[in-house]
Order: C-alpha cells, then sequence, then structure tokens
C-alpha cells in the first residue's frame, strides 16, 4: 500500500509517501480502508523519536493513531462489522510503526465503532484520539455532573475543544482558557467563560467569579498550571491531567481528588461520541484538511501549536 513512512527518526524531512507492506488481518481483526485520518500532537512527537522508550516501533514506520474509513474485510472471529460498514477508530496498539497516514489499517474489532452519519470521513477521522481523551478525563475520571462547573485549559485546542463539549453535554458550566482572540470559538463551543491566560492570572479570575472554587479542573499542560490549579478547586474539588500524575501534598490537604488519564482505545466509547455527534451535542471542528502526499506541511502546521480545532488527511 501507500503510506507516508519514515525510516529514521528526525524532522518532517524523513517523511516519505512511499509503498510498504500491507497490514496483516487476524482472527479478531477489522481491516480498514482508510479515508481519513486524523493528525495529533503524538505524531510528531514519535517521528521525531521522543517516545521510543514508552513505544517500541518498526521501520518502515508509517505515523498516525486516527482514522475513518470503508470495512475492507473482516477476521473469522469479528461480530460487530462486515465489509462494507463505514467505521471511525482509535489505532493504537502496543507499538509504533502500522499507523494511519496510509491507505489500510487493521485493528480489533473492539477499537472501532460505526462512523457519525452526519459527518464525511475525513471530519470523522480527527474525532477518536482527541475526543476519547477528554470522555475518559470527564466521564470516567472526575464522572462530570450536570450543574457543575468545570475549568479546561487549552479549551480552542484540539482534545480541548472536545472536552468543553462534552462538560456541556453532561450538563456542566464551563470555563475555557486560550488566547483572546479565540474567546468567540469557546462561546460558539459552549463555555460560558473564557479567560485569557496570556492578560490575567487564570486562577484569579476563577476565584473573582466563583469564590468557593469550582469543581472539576481538566489540565492539558502539567508543570505550574497543574499546580497552581487546585488553588482554583473548591475543597473536595476533582483535577485529571493529561500531562502528568498528579501527585502533591496540597491535593490530600484539601481532599482534593487526582486522576491522570492516558487514553485508550475504546469502540464502544466511540460509539456513544458518535450518538453525540449525530445529536448535535458535539460538533468537530476541523480547521484545514490536506491530501496523504503534504502530510510534511500539515505537520509544520500542527507543531506550531496554534490550531485551532483539529487537522486530518484525505485519502481517496
Amino acid at each position: 500500500m501507500r503510506a507516508i513512512a519514515i525510516d529514521e527518526f528526525g524532522g518532517n524531512d524523513r517523511l516519505e509517501l512511499k509503498d510498504v507492506a500491507d497490514p496483516k488481518l487476524g482472527p479478531d481483526g477489522v481491516l480498514i480502508r482508510i479515508r481519513g485520518a486524523g493528525l495529533n500532537p503524538v505524531d510528531h512527537k514519535i517521528r521525531e523519536g521522543s517516545l521510543d522508550a514508552a513505544f517500541p516501533h518498526v521501520f518502515p514506520l508509517v505515523l498516525g493513531w486516527d482514522a475513518a474509513g470503508v470495512v475492507e474485510a473482516v477476521g473469522p472471529a469479528v461480530v460487530r462489522f462486515a465489509p462494507g460498514d463505514e467505521v471511525f477508530a482509535y489505532c493504537r496498539k502496543h507499538f509504533v510503526g502500522e499507523g494511519t497516514y496510509g491507505e489500510y489499517v487493521v485493528v480489533p474489532e473492539d477499537f472501532a465503532a460505526p462512523k457519525p452519519e452526519s459527518i464525511d470521513f475525513v471530519r470523522a477521522s480527527a474525532v477518536p484520539l482527541a475526543a476519547l481523551t477528554a470522555w475518559q478525563a470527564l466521564v470516567e475520571a472526575t464522572a462530570v455532573r450536570a450543574g457543575e462547573t468545570v475549568l479546561v485549559h487549552g479549551a480552542a485546542g484540539g482534545v480541548g475543544a472536545f472536552a468543553v463539549q462534552i462538560a456541556r453535554a453532561r450538563g456542566a458550566q464551563v470555563i475555557g482558557t486560550a488566547s483572546s482572540a479565540k474567546h468567540d470559538f469557546l462561546r460558539d463551543l459552549g463555555a460560558s467563560e473564557q479567560i485569557d491566560y496570556t492578560e490575567v492570572d487564570f486562577v484569579e479570575a476563577v476565584r473573582d467569579s466563583h469564590p468557593d472554587g469550582i469543581h472539576v479542573v481538566f489540565d492539558l499542560f502539567g508543570g505550574d498550571t497543574l499546580r497552581r490549579s487546585v488553588d482554583a478547586l473548591a475543597d473536595g474539588g476533582r483535577i485529571v491531567s493529561l500531562a502528568e500524575p498528579p501527585v502533591d501534598d496540597h491535593f490530600r490537604q484539601r481532599e482534593i481528588k487526582p486522576a491522570y488519564v492516558f487514553v485508550r482505545p475504546s469502540g464502544s466509547q466511540l460509539a456513544e461520541l458518535s450518538r453525540l455527534i449525530d445529536g448535535g451535542e458535539i460538533r468537530v471542528e476541523l480547521e484545514a484538511s490536506y491530501p496523504l502526499a503534504e502530510a510534511a506541511q500539515a505537520l509544520e502546521r500542527l507543531e506550531t501549536g496554534r490550531v485551532q480545532g483539529k487537522l486530518a488527511l484525505e485519502l481517496e
């Protein structure tokens, strides 16, 4: 198959559109002909080799963990899918190399879900990793409930935009942090309050409008942002980080419940997200899409850190 692959770690100049071996279909596997491949920051980290200790790799290494497409074939143990089904999936495996920047990918049956009917393949491919991350943080780890207030850091980015909408779908009020240029975008997503972290102290801003503190913090950054976020919480509040495990005596003293999420594949959760997308409760913010051959340009844009929503690759 044709794919964007690397033969050594490095920059975008290592990316090459080339022929690689087709993925092999096992008994519980679903072979997907890819029509869209979502981009995520982890892609360029894998490309440069900074995650080599966490994930074994094989060269040639095809990047990408997100895909949407059409089922081409299924293994004999598969019961939920058949050739011709339109699906999307978070395709992370225990190693990196058989990614989604190519014509085909094989995933276990329980990684995939029917594609939302209301959006196309390219937009659907922008959903899995980012939306599952937000879901596992807000629905599983912190169990956000109606009437609560949630602070979402990095609310205009790929994961943050889903977090805002999932919290709203749960009946929570949302405070989003982003530069002021993106505040209209946050309002459109459903954030009732916006904080420009470049202009004001976010803890003071939260406490000004919520003197007793808020219920949940969704952290993307770790470090000082994570440590200071506890001061925005009410006693007994919850904080979830995607960057590092929240470990601090200050949390325990105030009965703060910390959690750390490293997203895992889940077809059942993707099915729930699909329902919310088709029901109009979540919209997929796609800033731009690129042909497969322009994957390097897409990654360059992603690495600026200024993407509003998501980026994806288009395949025939």
